[in-house]
């Protein structure tokens, strides 16, 4: 009998309606770099991909993320309302010090508060929206 196989999952793509800012913002939180030809322009000069499609690569071991342009996006309503999200990342710290941390990092880098719940005992955790408005969440995990 035949093993199944299955896809890979190559990469997640978020739309915002700046990529090249969104990129930048994710570039800078979680320390990525562009896949060659991707990085931004000189200063003043024009930037055909940063309208289009970036990627970001990630370090050994971690996951590709893409940012495809879109003319408008509703902006998510979580944790409720007529926009919910409907993806959103997961990243993860080891310990309440490096939240803290990575909490004024994602502040200082454009992203928005949207729920504080690093006091919890079991899982101290804090979500944002980025730029874009896309939510995303950085916790506490040990494993």
């Amino acid at each position: 009998m035949t093993e199944p196989r299955f896809p890979s999952l190559r990469q997640v793509v978020l739309d915002p309606t700046d990529a090249r800012g969104l990129a930048e913002f994710y570039r800078r939180l979680l320390g990525l770099s562009y896949r060659p030809g991707d990085e931004p322009p000189s200063p003043g000069a024009p930037d055909p991909r940063g309208g289009d499609w970036l990627v970001l690569l990630p370090q050994a071991g971690g996951m590709r993320l893409a940012f495809q342009q879109v003319p408008r996006l509703p902006a998510a309503t979580w944790p409720d309302g007529e926009h919910p999200q409907m993806l959103h990342l997961d990243l993860t710290v080891p310990d309440v010090a490096e939240l803290d941390c990575q909490h004024a990092r994602a502040l200082a880098l454009g992203g928005r508060l949207l729920l504080d719940r690093s006091t919890d005992s079991e899982e101290p955790l804090r979500v944002y929206a980025d730029p874009s408005g896309h939510p995303f969440c950085i916790f506490v995990s040990t494993g």
